[in-house]
């Protein structure tokens, strides 16, 4: 079982930047694929990225593909999503989660076996 808390969010304005971290805790945190995902009130949770264990496989949503970039430090157990030229689109809650090995579920939420609690993002027009 592993914990994860996530952090860094925030408000910040239209074409500014955030760096979330998602902290994990508890087993190997190297043996798990980790994603970020994204809920608006009223919408859908929605597929953000995904990173494999050793970071050698990525996938981006189409929607933030050149302006956000996931990276991962196993030996710190941290996964972090670098946000940059935000749109007030981007604001929800932002979850980070785990599951485990890469696999053609990763954009689907209910694959998933761990999750954070959330961190608020808000951008402001």
């Amino acid at each position: 079982q592993v914990q994860l808390v996530e952090s860094g969010g925030g408000l910040v304005q239209a074409g500014g930047s955030l760096r979330l971290s998602c902290a994990a805790s508890g087993r190997a945190f190297s043996t798990y694929a980790m994603g970020w995902f994204r809920q608006a009130p009223g919408k859908e949770r929605e597929f953000v990225v995904a990173i494999s264990r050793n970071g050698g496989n990525l996938y981006y949503a189409d929607s933030v593909k050149g302006r956000i970039t996931i990276s991962r430090d196993n030996a710190k157990n941290t996964v972090y999503l670098q946000m940059n030229s935000l749109k007030p689109e981007d604001t929800a809650v932002y979850y980070c989660a785990a599951k485990g090995p890469w696999d053609n579920g990763m954009t689907n939420y209910r694959t998933y076996e761990y999750w954070g609690q959330g961190t608020q993002v808000t951008v402001s027009s």
